[in-house]
């Protein structure tokens, strides 16, 4: 955009280049545009009622001769829609003569301001975030962590009689999450995941027994020889329904959050965690092994034919609540303005969109994209292009007609 368009009403730029089999100069092009284009079109889209009312602005022509031809550019600023605005834009390829010359000019662009608007908002954006947190100093820094910090051991509440630290929601919620120590709890409420719970050492407390036969319990332990111990145990003394383990040589109190959803999501049952590793045979005594496997076994055999007699929800983590509420936080940013974006698994932005190309964009994806995110309304054709390409959640303001849902793709709407 150049420095003397107009742009306070203005929607859209018609770009046109026009050639002409002689010298003509800029009054004679404006000429022939409101001369040739009269009676055209219907009154309300006559040029020079459009510009008396200001529905658009001065054309701007530049153009320049070189051996007895002239070339050139013509720009129409417009704050009709985007039909009239096309309409218009076509008309000016009628044009067949400028002064006594004859001429011809072909549209070649129709362009968006508010997209480019929208482009130097987050551009800006991005500088002024910069500039924050550069000016965010190590002392501010220390600070703010000390009173997250101090946030975090405030909500940390305990569980039982041997005062194991818990996240607040251990007492209420169906689902728990049994963790090595009071670090590890720390680490996930500061990611919004408050039904957990620690062992605090190798030797697993009977209370967390007595309490993994009562709720769905996930064991989620550091990826080394520890980890490996912890588990061994908590599969003697209680009733470990799905097992996830931090990356191998690291520990839950250090991951990120999107290495926190990652593993949590990819938990596994008990049986097939067994079924595929040897952690119960490295004492070498295997009859312990199948012994413990045929168990877990017996208690899933159980779980399906009761699902069968009557269909059972499984509670799960409630990081997929937070995971949902945070989601449309992000839905909310983008209302009423058209667009949307696809998202990779960390849930960071590799792409913003249009809502009237979004059907495309997603049937043309191409690597890793989890989350497609925008301001419309989710379509059973959307779900089902998602479905084809890998893509977990599709989150909109509302979605209609939705007959068949795959079990791969997650419909999350405002309401």
């Amino acid at each position: 955009m150049g420095k003397g368009e107009e742009l306070t009403t203005t929607k859209y730029l018609i770009h046109a280049q026009i050639t002409a089999n002689g010298i003509v100069e800029k009054p004679d092009v404006v000429g022939a545009v409101f001369g040739q284009t009269e009676g055209l079109l219907s009154n309300d889209l006559d040029l020079r009622e459009l510009q008396r009312t200001g529905r658009i602005g001065r054309i701007q022509v530049n153009i320049h001769s070189n051996s007895g031809r002239a070339k050139g550019e013509i720009v129409i600023p417009s704050s009709l829609d985007r039909v009239e605005t096309a309409i218009l834009a076509a008309s000016l390829e009628t044009i067949n003569r400028v002064g006594p010359c004859e001429a011809e000019i072909h549209t070649t662009k129709v362009e968006d301001v508010r997209a480019v608007k929208r482009e130097q908002v987050v551009n800006r954006a991005k500088e002024i975030y910069k500039n924050m947190v550069e000016s965010v100093g190590p002392t501010s820094m220390r600070m703010i962590e000390e009173v997250r910090e101090a946030m975090r051991v405030h909500e940390i509440s305990e569980y039982g009689e041997d005062r194991l630290p818990a996240g607040p929601s251990i007492h209420t919620s169906d689902a728990i999450i049994v963790v090595e120590g009071r670090s590890d709890v720390l680490n996930l409420l500061k990611y919004g995941i408050k039904n957990t719970v620690a062992v605090e050492g190798v030797s697993v407390p009977r209370s967390i027994g007595e309490l993994s036969k009562k709720r769905t319990t996930t064991a989620f332990v550091d990826g080394d020889r520890g980890g490996e111990l912890i588990l061994k145990e908590l599969l003697q003394i209680g009733e470990v329904d799905y097992i996830t383990r931090a990356p191998k040589g690291k520990e839950v109190e250090d991951l990120e959050k999107d290495e926190v959803l990652v593993a949590l999501r990819d938990k596994v049952p008990t049986a097939q965690f067994l079924a595929t590793t040897n952690i119960l045979n490295d004492s070498g005594n295997s009859n312990n092994h199948k012994k413990e496997n045929n168990r877990h076994n017996r208690r899933h055999q159980k779980y399906n034919r009761n699902e069968k007699q009557k269909p059972v929800k499984e509670p799960e983590p409630e990081v997929e609540d937070d995971e949902v509420t945070l989601m449309k936080d992000m839905l909310k940013e983008f209302e009423g303005t058209g667009c949307g974006a696809i998202l990779d698994e960390a849930l960071n932005m590799t792409k913003e969109v249009e809502v009237e190309n979004i059907y495309e964009e997603i049937k043309n994806i191409e690597g890793t994209a989890d989350t497609v995110i925008f301001d419309g309304v989710i379509s059973q054709r959307m779900v089902d292009v998602a479905s084809e390409k890998g893509i977990k959640k599709l989150v909109a303001f509302k979605s209609m007609n939705i007959v068949k849902k795959p079990q791969n793709v997650k419909i999350i709407t405002i309401n």
